[in-house]
């Protein structure tokens, strides 16, 4: 599938350089390791404990079509809370890592994903300030068997991770697991979009500030 670990950076993939960022991220509470390539083919693999949350972050990978190798070992039998937190705040770190100093980056993304008969919408500004709104319309406590309440947590801690402005919010809809799913496809796809080179600036920080 993927190579166990490789160091962040930029390596060559064919003709095309590839970002990739590694993290590993052991506390007291949770042991996580994620290898990360931007310019993937949606190709993952993900263990967290927590199947829905799995689920999550597979579409998630390929939505973004991003490569991901991602496993938690997490205090889950204390709660859920500190798995999803975390791994939201190392997948962000890993984004940042892979982005490096986000020369010739578009910054920003937005994606409007209907999932049936569910809307949810996501944008993402890659700013280098960590800001957050999510908005699920989830009103049950579990969807399959992840505590819908950390969805939240999870946007937040990648916020902070990758330093960036990430809202989330379901239009509407009726179904709870099509409201989170449609969520994560929006922010994959958003995301997808802020990472993307811009070819017009090419090399240029796309800020007026000289730093992000």
């Amino acid at each position: 599938m993927m190579a166990a670990a490789k160091k962040a950076g930029v390596v060559k993939a064919g003709a095309v350089k590839a970002r990739t960022g590694v993290v590993e991220r052991n506390t007291a509470e949770t042991r996580i390791f994620i290898s990360l390539t931007i310019e993937g083919q949606g190709q993952y693999k993900v263990s967290t404990g927590i199947r829905f949350f799995d689920h999550m972050l597979e579409l998630f990978t390929r939505h973004g079509a991003f490569n991901l190798e991602l496993t938690c070992k997490g205090d889950l039998d204390v709660d859920q809370h500190h798995t999803v937190e975390d791994v939201g705040i190392a997948l962000g770190e890993a984004f940042d890592r892979a982005l490096g100093d986000k020369r010739g980056i578009l910054r920003a993304g937005y994606f409007l994903m209907p999932m049936d008969e569910t809307l949810a919408i996501a944008a993402v500004d890659l700013s280098g300030r960590a800001a957050f709104a999510v908005d699920t319309k989830v009103r049950t406590r579990l969807v399959g068997d992840l505590q819908t309440e950390l969805v939240t947590d999870f946007f937040e801690g990648f916020a902070r991770g990758a330093r960036a402005n990430v809202h989330v919010k379901t239009m509407y809809g009726r179904s709870n697991h099509h409201k989170i799913e449609a969520i994560f496809k929006a922010f994959a796809r958003a995301l997808r979009v802020a990472c993307s080179k811009d070819w017009q600036l090419g090399e240029m920080l796309p800020s007026t500030k000289g730093l992000l």
